[in-house]
């Protein structure tokens, strides 16, 4: 099972290994609706549909992520799916360095870096999107950006709004996973730091991380060259109440 943009040529692909064949078509599922512009492929299961991994099915994929793609990411689930994938880079002599694998939380992994790869990340950025997921709903875990997001180390506003801007959320459901995503769609196509509410604009983990709800004030601020380009857009799109109102 695949998803994505068919007979376009992304900049990386995703390749998700599990055992189960439902696990791995069920990620591919909801990573598409995160990223809907990235290929991601699935190897699931067994080649007669048991639980397990097959060789045959994870090198397949991954020769098909590289026909489409510049380079691919792989995700596996536990560690004998780890092992296959590691045992077809080491016979593929790891597709000439075009191929990654993750050490990485299966879903949450799978949809960072599905986003970032569908902001045009590179390999390596798809990649440390990933691993960046193993520590973002960790116990304890320190939110990147939180404690001072970009623009406010002086707590002073610019007086057009442009790098910082107070949005409310229209939306009942909140901040939950499509408008994040869609959110840090948006911050990764411009120039800036974004930070909404303290943490990452950039991340859909760190924004799903903030259980923001309906009604709910957003502060968003911004550096860089196109940080008030970016904070306007943010600000419109939260106003749209991403086509839930």
């Amino acid at each position: 099972m695949s998803a994505g943009p068919v007979g376009a040529r992304a900049r990386v692909a995703l390749v998700l290994v599990s055992h189960s064949q439902r696990l791995a078509q069920g990620a591919v599922e909801l990573s598409a609706q995160m990223a809907p512009g990235v290929l991601l492929l699935a190897a699931g299961g067994t080649d007669d549909g048991g639980l397990g991994t097959s060789y045959d099915r994870v090198s397949a994929a991954i020769e098909e992520a590289l026909q489409a793609a510049d380079g691919a990411v792989v995700l596996a689930d536990l560690g004998s799916a780890v092992m296959t994938v590691e045992s077809v880079l080491d016979m593929e002599d790891g597709f000439d360095g075009r191929v990654r694998l993750a050490d990485a939380p299966f879903v949450e992994g799978a949809v960072a870096a599905a986003v970032t790869a569908h902001g045009g990340g590179d390999v390596a950025e798809v990649l440390a999107s990933a691993e960046h997921a193993g520590g973002t709903f960790a116990v304890g875990a320190e939110t990147p950006g939180a404690a001072e997001g970009p623009g406010t180390t002086d707590g002073e506003p610019a007086a057009d709004g442009g790098t910082r801007a107070v949005v409310t959320l229209r939306n009942p459901l909140g901040l939950h996973a499509r408008p994040a995503a869609v959110l840090a769609r948006l911050v990764a196509g411009f120039d800036a730091s974004v930070a909404i509410d303290g943490v990452n604009g950039a991340s859909v983990l760190e924004l799903m991380k903030l259980g923001a709800a309906g009604g709910q004030e957003l502060t968003v601020t911004g550096e860089g060259p196109e940080a008030a380009d970016a904070v306007r857009a943010v600000v419109e799109a939260v106003e749209g109440g991403f086509g839930e109102v």
